[in-house]
């Protein structure tokens, strides 16, 4: 009786370490794919952030315009900016903003 005892604790500690080591694996697996999910997001951030930074700024932009515009940029108000549709109508349109 005693045998018997000690095969079933020995064979219900082999099944639970072995269903306890698969459940880790999957959590281990899950974590793994979310750490790298972040990684990527926190990348593609990092050099839209960077992007923003840099085209966001006045001294920057006057920068650009020296190193690759011969001519002097002019800065124009948005109610002078028209739009020409060839498409459809064949007539300039007034430019609009809207938020969406």
């Amino acid at each position: 009786m005693k045998k018997f005892g000690l095969v079933t604790v020995i064979l219900f500690l082999i099944l639970s370490t072995a269903i306890i080591k698969n459940t880790t694996k999957q959590i281990e697996d899950e974590l793994f794919t979310a750490k790298e999910n972040i990684r990527v997001l926190k990348s593609e951030f990092e050099n839209i952030s960077l992007e923003y930074d840099y085209l966001s700024s006045a001294e920057k932009l006057l920068e650009y315009q020296s190193l690759y515009f011969e001519d002097e940029l002019i800065q124009k108000d948005i109610k002078d900016i028209k739009i020409y549709n060839i498409f459809k109508e064949k007539k300039i349109k007034d430019f609009k903003i809207i938020k969406e």
